[in-house]
Order: structure tokens, then C-alpha cells, then sequence
């Protein structure tokens, strides 16, 4: 039997309002945009393709993704909520693509490692779970697995600024992995950027 396909979804489409003005996904971090490093760790995973969903500051965030091999995917309805930017990434997987890692633009210390382990996880796991999720001190983070197969119409049905969480919290068949301190780390003001090594 074929080994499952799997992608990665990047969601870098939101305003970012309590950011504050500047674009957070721009944010300098490390060096270079926070959202770069997001990128950058899922074209180091085996996950192919890698789609990043943009809406607000598409054209700014675009540039700086500039060079990567990535499909960039705009979302006209981000303002929405999370759930419709989920939509526009997993719409624009290949036919065929059996799960999708989904990554949040704004966890910059999420490396390929990371991701790989839930691939990995996820392959040797009978039964398949419906999702792999990274669980640090009894709190479910991101990134996260989902299997398409299993979760496809349940995730077409998503609406609001909530992504997959609510939907994976009613099922019994998400494989829990330990989580650590990058999968709990997002930024939501310029003072959460905190230590950047």
C-alpha cells in the first residue's frame, strides 16, 4: 500500500490586531520574518506541497517569502476567521493528497523536526488517527496533523476564527504526541517575541 501524502498548510493570512500596526507576520525574529521561519521549516520536512494561505499585507508577506518553493494561496475571506484560511489551504492541496500538517505563521521556533515527528507518529500509528496534535503540560499546541481522508467533510464545514481544535476536541481517535516548548510558543504582541536564539 502507497504511503499517504502529505502536505503542509501555512496560515499567514490574519490582521494581527493586537500586534499593534506592523504586519506580525513580518515581525523580525531571529534575523528575518517570523513567518519565514515557518516556511522554511516545512520545505525542511518531507511534506510536499508546502501552501501558504495570505490575506491581510498578501503583497508584503508574499516578498518575504520571496525565493522559497512554496504555492501561495490568497484568502478574500480572512477576515472572517481562521476557519475560512484553513479552507483556502487544505482547497489548494493536489488531488490525492491524503493529510496536511497546518502550521501557524506566527510559531517561529516550530523546526522540520517538529513536523517530521508528527509525520512519523502518524505512519506508525494502526489505526491511522484522525490527527496527530503535540500536547505539552496537558495543553493541546500546534502544528498539527489531520487526515484528510478521515476529516475532510467535517473540515469543509469549519466556520469563525477557530481552526480545527473544537472539531478534534469531540473525537476519540487523535494520537497525542509530547509537545515541548516551541509548540506552545506563538506571538500575539511585539513584547511575547521574547529571547530569539
Amino acid at each position: 500500500m502507497p504511503e499517504t501524502k502529505i502536505a503542509a498548510v501555512i496560515l499567514a493570512a490574519g490582521l494581527g490586531t493586537r500586534f499593534g500596526a506592523q504586519p506580525k507576520m513580518l515581525a523580525n525574529f531571529a534575523g528575518k520574518a517570523m513567518v519565514r521561519h515557518a516556511a522554511e521549516a516545512a520545505l525542511a520536512s518531507e511534506a510536499r506541497p508546502v501552501v501558504v494561505v495570505l490575506g491581510a499585507h498578501a503583497g508584503p508577506v508574499a516578498a518575504a517569502l520571496d525565493g522559497l518553493d512554496l504555492t501561495l494561496v490568497e484568502n478574500p475571506d480572512h477576515a472572517a476567521g481562521l476557519s475560512t484560511s484553513l479552507r483556502a489551504g487544505l482547497a489548494a492541496l493536489p488531488p490525492g493528497t491524503g493529510a496536511a500538517l497546518v502550521l501557524l505563521g506566527d510559531m517561529p521556533r516550530i523546526g522540520s523536526a517538529h513536523l517530521d515527528g508528527l509525520i512519523a507518529a502518524y505512519r506508525a500509528a494502526d489505526p491511522a488517527p484522525s490527527a496527530v496534535v503535540p500536547v505539552r503540560d496537558h495543553r493541546r499546541g500546534n502544528p498539527i496533523l489531520l487526515d484528510l481522508n478521515v476529516l475532510k467533510d467535517a473540515l469543509k464545514a469549519l466556520s469563525g476564527d477557530r481552526g480545527a481544535g473544537p472539531l478534534l476536541s469531540r473525537r476519540t481517535d487523535v494520537l497525542e504526541v509530547p509537545g515541548d516548548a516551541a509548540t506552545g510558543f506563538d506571538v500575539d504582541r511585539p513584547d511575547g517575541l521574547g529571547p530569539q536564539t
